[in-house]
């Protein structure tokens, strides 16, 4: 064991015992791991990896992690290293593990290479196995560590280590095979994706100490408000930029299975901006008020107030309220005018109150205009409650609407058919259009990398099909899968979805 990891296991040894006699007051920490390989034995040696460990070192200090940065690890000091990483992990923690040095996917899984991996030529894909980790192995452990939050990030994507010339490869490639089928909480960035080799430098007049992709990514973890799906946007688009002005393909690529946003760099924006906002003044009376725009608020706070649902069709808008307690009539307006409405009923009976159900839908013109629904209802006993104020914004009920059903019907963004060729059709995506912002394909890669466009949104017929429209393409004939990736109207950004073509079995 090296005098380096001595002081590494010693100090994590420190950190165990005060966590220990704190252990009573334990909250989650966060915890990481980076790790830097360039003086490889038998293979290429890199400039670049070690900088990157330290550089991401010090960032995560910055972030409050207590951090163990660890360099040109060899296969035994590795497996030590990864095994004091274990014991400082406890439940509900974010670790986080960085690793820049030579990766390689063999038969689509990934091995991170320590620096005593031996040279291999072709058919020798089990010596590769056997000196290496195997990166869902990383995963695995710190889920069994049950970490909340697992960040793993890979600046490893670089040419075939074992390329030698005049002779066979080993059967893989450079770059890393994307981590698709990812446990819940787990977070993993790679500096390139799939098939795509990652930049250390841009140019020979290029001094950065760093590599592209970490000295973006190092700066991004660091920008306050940002949660780690933004981080690695930012990340991606930024170092695509990058590569492109050396006419290089280099597009960074994510996969999110977090439950919930993660900020590692201060708080939402949204949050410190309204935390920075002076309080709201105090409401006025309703004394102050003009009577006739003023809904009459229930006096209880636990009254049974409506929600209500937003639907567009074809002839306008369905509105469907939804009532936690039995009612036996309900009736609305548009705020201030005119008198209420009854809804009606429907054929069933409700065997809470054994009378007819009120009808709990209404429908609206399609160029309906923004206000106020008051709605009221009739309670079992035969009071009537409300009325209450529901807010309708056409365009925003719209959106969270078609942003609802491309989330219920995520299989049928894509669709293949063989017609003179190999054509696939996005039509469902159009007919969804107003939800989204922009939408990027990728043929034969998990890493979307072009812009489809679509047709402009028109609220007034926003599911319209009109002549002209462009709904398809044509593919190569010998394209396996697509992926796609939705950024909707909010900015959010859907998960990465496969559509293959051979047997069109989508996920």
């Amino acid at each position: 064991m090296t005098r380096r990891l001595l002081r590494i296991v010693a100090a994590l040894g420190v950190a165990a015992s005060l966590s220990g006699i704190a252990s009573v007051a334990h909250a989650e920490k966060r915890v990481a791991l980076v790790i830097g390989n360039n003086d490889y034995k038998n293979v290429p040696k890199l400039v670049k990896a070690v900088n990157d460990a330290r550089t991401m070192g010090d960032t995560l200090k910055q972030l409050g992690f207590q951090v163990m940065v660890a360099e040109n690890q060899n296969r035994q000091q590795f497996t030590e290293t990864l095994l004091a990483f274990d014991r400082v992990i406890e439940p509900g923690d974010t670790a986080f593990f960085f690793y820049a040095g030579h990766g390689f996917e063999i038969a689509g899984q990934n091995y991170l290479l320590p620096t005593d991996v031996p040279a291999a030529t072709e058919g020798q894909e089990e010596l590769v196995r056997d000196a290496s980790i195997l990166a869902d192995r990383v995963v695995e452990r710190l889920q069994n560590k049950k970490a909340r939050t697992s960040i793993l990030v890979f600046d490893a994507c670089r040419n075939n280590p074992f390329e030698r010339s005049g002779t066979r490869a080993v059967a893989g490639g450079g770059g890393l095979a994307p981590m698709t089928q990812l446990p819940e909480g787990v977070f993993s960035v790679f500096s390139a994706g799939p098939r795509q080799t990652a930049l250390d430098r841009l140019s020979n007049d290029d001094a950065n100490p760093n590599s592209v992709f970490t000295r973006t990514f190092a700066k991004e973890l660091l920008q306050p408000g940002e949660n780690l799906v933004q981080v690695a946007q930012h990340t991606r688009r930024l170092v695509s930029e990058m590569a492109d002005t050396v006419k290089h393909k280099q597009v960074p690529v994510y996969f999110d299975q977090m439950v919930d946003d993660v900020f590692l760099s201060g708080v939402a924006k949204d949050a410190a901006a309204a935390s920075a906002r002076p309080a709201d003044p105090p409401p006025q009376k309703l004394a102050a008020l003009p009577p006739v725009s003023v809904p009459r608020v229930p006096k209880e706070e636990s009254t049974n107030a409506p929600i209500a649902s937003f639907s567009r069709h074809n002839g306008g808008w369905s509105v469907t309220f939804s009532f936690a307690d039995p009612t036996i009539g309900i009736s609305w307006r548009m705020a201030g005018n005119g008198d209420f409405r009854e809804t009606g009923f429907i054929d069933t009976l409700d065997p809470r109150t054994r009378k007819r159900l009120p009808n709990p839908s209404i429908e609206l013109p399609a160029d309906a205009q923004a206000g106020t629904i008051e709605v009221r209802y009739v309670d079992a006993s035969g009071d009537m409650q409300g009325p209450f104020p529901i807010k309708f914004d056409p365009e925003a009920a719209l959106i969270r609407d078609q942003r609802k059903i491309l989330d219920m019907t995520a299989t049928s963004w894509l669709s293949f058919r063989q017609f003179n060729g190999l054509l696939v059709y996005y039509s469902h995506l159009v007919s969804y259009r107003c939800a989204i912002r922009e939408v990027r394909i990728g043929i034969d890669t998990a890493v979307p990398d072009k812009v489809l466009k679509l047709p402009a949104c028109d609220l007034r017929d926003p599911s319209a099909i009109t002549a002209g429209m462009l709904l398809y393409e044509k593919l190569p004939p010998a394209t396996q899968f697509m992926s796609v990736e939705l950024t909707y109207r909010d900015g959010s950004v859907s998960e990465i979805k496969t559509f293959r073509t051979a047997n069109r079995s989508n996920n």
